[in-house]
């Protein structure tokens, strides 16, 4: 996919991935531990990613919602696994909210805690449909993003790389930034080959990145 968001996606699949996400969203459950998550309703996507790579703030633009889920600029906000969902509207999809990996202003032992709980929710939640795994277009995939896809690859679940704060590149650094991230994860088993580029701020990709959620959720229907 180019930087200047040609895509697939016809105009018929945008307006109704539009409609999947206007109602009314919702917080639903938070979760601390494996052994708390919530009763298990229609699909689940998980949004993951370095701390402070933009997670809450994509979701909201997903949502249309401004606080729907929590921003902060101090890594480690998000603290445990947060549900949302559009409770008595459309509940085919539940959105989560994983903490950040990596650094966080936080004790390390609190981190450790939250990396855990994070792959071991990755590895056994039957109805998680796909996760998001969020890079920040600025500096690109890390080491520490490699674990993370390592454990997705190992457990088959499917994921798609999203680039993050992708207005801060100018639009050659854009191509260049996903054809190079494409590269990266092309043998990776459970990676789904397209990678897409969004900025929550000015909209970029937006309409696009609900589309191949949407387009997802069809697929499992």
């Amino acid at each position: 996919m180019t930087s200047d968001q040609t895509t697939p996606f016809s105009d018929d699949e945008l307006e109704s991935a539009r409609k999947l996400f206007e109602g009314p969203w919702d917080f639903v459950w938070a979760s601390t531990r494996i052994d708390d998550l919530p009763p298990m309703v229609g699909q689940e996507i998980a949004f993951a990613g370095r701390s402070n790579v933009g997670k809450s703030s994509l979701i909201n633009a997903l949502t249309r919602r401004n606080a729907l889920a929590r921003t902060s600029h101090t890594p480690g906000r998000t603290q445990q696994l947060n549900f949302f969902r559009q409770v008595g509207h459309d509940e085919r999809l539940t959105i989560v909210d994983m903490p950040g990996y990596g650094f966080a202003a936080v004790g390390k032992e609190k981190v450790a805690a939250w990396t855990k709980l994070i792959h071991d929710y990755l590895r056994g939640r039957a109805n998680l449909m796909r996760v998001y795994v969020l890079i920040d277009a600025r500096h690109g995939l890390k080491d520490v993003d490699g674990d993370v896809l390592e454990t997705l690859d190992k457990a088959a679940v499917s994921y798609q790389v999203i680039l993050t704060k992708g207005d801060a590149l100018k639009k050659s650094e854009q191509e260049a930034m996903i054809e190079a991230t494409a590269a990266k994860i092309k043998r990776r088993p459970a990676a789904f080959p397209e990678v897409l580029l969004t900025s929550s701020e000015k909209g970029l990709g937006i309409p696009e990145f609900r589309a191949a959620i949407a387009r997802a959720l069809a697929e499992r229907a």
